[in-house]
């Protein structure tokens, strides 16, 4: 079963509240993603541990109902 854009959209705000969020859906199946992800939260991490941060707020989705996900995380200034 493939997961809608709002869904993965409202699943990262819930995490990370101040994101600004761009989803696009590539292959227009509803499972081949691509998400530019912008928050003030990413301050100090690495890339992998925002990276991380997203896959948390997916909540296990990732490989199931989200086969793939190309992600973009940007600090956003404060």
């Amino acid at each position: 079963m493939a997961m809608e854009m709002d869904e993965i959209h409202r699943l990262i705000k819930q995490a990370l509240p101040d994101a600004v969020i761009e989803i696009t859906d590539l292959a227009g199946d509803g499972d081949h993603y691509k998400a530019r992800v912008v928050s003030t939260a990413f301050k100090g991490k690495s890339r992998v541990q925002q990276h991380q941060m997203v896959y948390r707020a997916l909540e296990g989705n990732m490989g199931g109902a989200l086969h793939a996900l190309a992600l973009e995380t940007v600090i956003a200034p404060e």
